[in-house]
């Protein structure tokens, strides 16, 4: 991985992603940072060629202003980029176009109002395009990644879960790792089938050493919370799928633990 997407809506957050994706990345030999806004269409026929390319001018004057905050290391390289247009479109067809590797952005909300935007405007971007997103909450800075727990309903993995691209995760963060699975079902002894998942989990990962809890709880999403904190750990990996995990994330009152007041960011890792 090297080149990396930075959406940016000049909010704090968003500046904040772009800081932790420059942490993050320092260490990577050439790596490309691409500081993107898609800025809104004005459909009035009033509107001027001078005019347009004025506020191509001012977006592109606060993402070269954000640019100059940024501390790139001698690996880096750092470049804008702007558009006009509806932001899950542009990211989608710029994703296709331009070999991104993933996409780092920010998610939070001062109002309810905002959490559910910023909630699904993430959530349209992990949908619409097939590489891996990180999210950054709020209060995230980068303080190295050791421990990552990818976080898995164990349910027809060999089909289900995008094995190589988690690999190259994997090959990217060089983490520790851990691999839950949450169900209020678990007892002292696995299910045969909990053993058959696991079993192919440890066969295409088994160069990962992954170390593997099956935790049992009635609230999954405090399983993790509870894991994450006992573990140290500094991301989380998911595969999200209709109705599954990180759809839950974003809707229900966990999201303001896991999401939006939490300090491990998640990545998504679409099939």
């Amino acid at each position: 991985m090297k080149t990396f997407l930075v959406p940016v809506d000049f909010s704090t957050t968003s500046e904040n992603a772009a800081e932790y994706a420059v942490a993050l990345t320092q260490d990577v030999p050439d790596a490309e940072i691409i500081l993107y806004h898609a800025y809104s269409t004005i459909s009035f026929s009033a509107l001027t060629d001078r005019e347009e390319g004025s506020r191509k001018m001012v977006t592109e004057s606060e993402l070269n202003a954000l640019k100059d905050q940024l501390k790139p290391s001698a690996n880096q390289k750092i470049i804008i980029d702007s558009e006009e247009g509806s932001f899950i479109d542009n990211v989608e067809k710029y994703v296709l176009s331009n070999n991104i590797d993933m996409v780092i952005m920010g998610i939070t909300g001062s109002s309810r109002l905002k959490q559910v935007f910023m909630g699904t405007n993430t959530l349209n971007v992990i949908r619409h395009i097939n590489i891996p997103v990180m999210i950054i909450p709020p209060e995230a800075k980068f303080k190295g990644i050791k421990n990552v727990l990818f976080v898995s309903d164990f349910k027809d993995v060999a089909r289900t879960i995008p094995f190589n691209t988690v690999k190259k995760v994997l090959d990217f963060l060089k983490p520790n790792l851990n691999i839950l699975n949450v169900d209020s079902e678990h007892y002292i002894e696995l299910t045969d089938d909990f053993k058959i998942e696991r079993e192919t989990m440890e066969d295409k990962l088994n160069s990962y050493n992954p170390e593997f809890s099956f935790l049992r709880a009635y609230d999954f999403l405090d399983g993790i919370h509870q894991f994450t904190e006992a573990k140290n750990i500094d991301t989380i990996i998911t595969v999200p799928r209709k109705h599954g995990i990180l759809t839950q994330l974003f809707k229900t009152t966990h999201t303001k633990k896991l999401a939006y007041h939490s300090h491990v960011p998640t990545i998504a890792v679409s099939k």
